[in-house]
């Protein structure tokens, strides 16, 4: 969700096919394309990794246009979206008996939200480690790579974890997929666990 498009959407979701036969018939992307639009980190992870796994204590690597999202999600919270939550508290308030005043409840768990996620976003900007430019030579964050795999051409851009956007066909540099890519070099494969089995990876290009 701004961000990350995290984007105000980072609730784990989770798909699960009908039968083995199914699981084993489609590959990662078609998979994912099942969820859309929904911000996806089940998938055993291969692409992207749980919010809770996620760890704000260290220092968050992102990409420049990753941290201006999250900053633009920032000040809307805090310039647009937090007042007009504290103004229909307010109001709500006004309407009488809060006891049983169902609009006033609704109100104060969307204000506790939106205070919510201020702070997590402060912990992240101020702690972000954003890569300001990167090699072609080999995959690292913010560069986009080509694979084949499985007869089928996929590009992905390799980005931070909280700025994974299967949508976008942006994956964590945490995540299987990404940790097995990072340091590569156009031509060698790398192999990743999916709920299917083994997949082997091969990287065409590095942009």
């Amino acid at each position: 969700m701004g961000a990350i498009n995290l984007k105000n959407n980072l609730n784990s979701t989770s798909f699960l096919l009908t039968s083995q036969e199914s699981l084993a018939t489609i590959s990662e992307v078609e998979f994912i394309s099942i969820a859309l639009p929904s911000f996806i980190v089940d998938l055993r992870g291969i692409f992207f990794r749980s919010k809770e796994d996620m760890d704000t204590t260290n220092r968050v690597v992102m990409t420049k246009d990753g941290l201006k999202e999250l900053q633009a999600e920032y000040d809307t919270l805090v310039n647009v979206k937090r007042s007009a939550a504290v103004t229909r508290l307010s109001d709500a308030r006004d309407l009488g008996d809060l006891s049983e005043n169902s609009e006033y409840a609704a109100a104060k768990q969307d204000l506790a939200f939106i205070d919510g996620r201020i702070a997590e976003l402060e912990d992240i900007i101020h702690g972000a480690k954003v890569v300001t430019n990167h090699g072609k030579g080999h995959v690292d964050v913010g560069c986009k790579v080509t694979l084949h795999v499985n007869g089928k051409q996929e590009s992905f851009t390799v980005v931070g974890e909280w700025e994974a956007d299967p949508t976008q066909k942006k994956i964590s540099h945490e995540s299987p997929l990404g940790k097995a890519l990072i340091g590569k070099k156009v031509g060698e494969q790398v192999e990743v666990e999916a709920p299917a089995g083994k997949l082997m990876y091969k990287i065409l290009s590095i942009d």
